[in-house]
């Protein structure tokens, strides 16, 4: 910690400020490959797997203002929510809602789960398009 705040005053006091920063990335190092195993035991690593989650992950910190960790927060409910609004099958819930006996044969979907990626996107061009700087005020893109 000492090092992190001050660089110059850990270096007087007698802090090995190289050996701080080769324990640091042996500890990370360590921590992510514990990591990194736990998660392949308890699911399967298959290519282009975190290509799934890039573009949520990015639409989201646009969408609510990059430099903004509130932003972020608010965009990742907007993108997830939105996502799972326009996937979800709306069969039961209009059943339920809907008077006896007209229960919908279909699925109401608006779009098949296969798109979830593409309602990501839409979002993010329409804020790029309409509101450069993210829903919360954050630096222009």
């Amino acid at each position: 910690r000492a090092y992190s705040d001050n660089e110059d005053l850990a270096l007087l006091s007698g802090i090995n400020p190289e050996k701080v920063v080769v324990v640091t990335w042996v500890i990370v190092a360590a921590l992510a490959t514990v990591a990194g195993v736990l998660y392949g035991l308890d699911k399967s690593f298959k290519p282009f797997t975190y290509f799934q989650l890039l573009l949520p992950i990015f639409a989201a910190a646009i969408v609510g203002g990059l430099g903004n960790p509130l932003g972020a927060i608010a965009g990742g409910f907007v993108i997830a929510f939105s996502e799972v609004g326009v996937t979800y099958a709306w069969k039961k819930v209009v059943a339920y809602a809907a008077p006896g006996g007209w229960e919908p044969e279909g699925l109401l979907q608006l779009l098949g789960t296969d798109y979830k990626f593409a309602v990501s996107f839409m979002i993010l061009i329409a804020v790029l398009l309409f509101r450069p700087t993210g829903l919360f005020k954050g630096k222009s893109v």
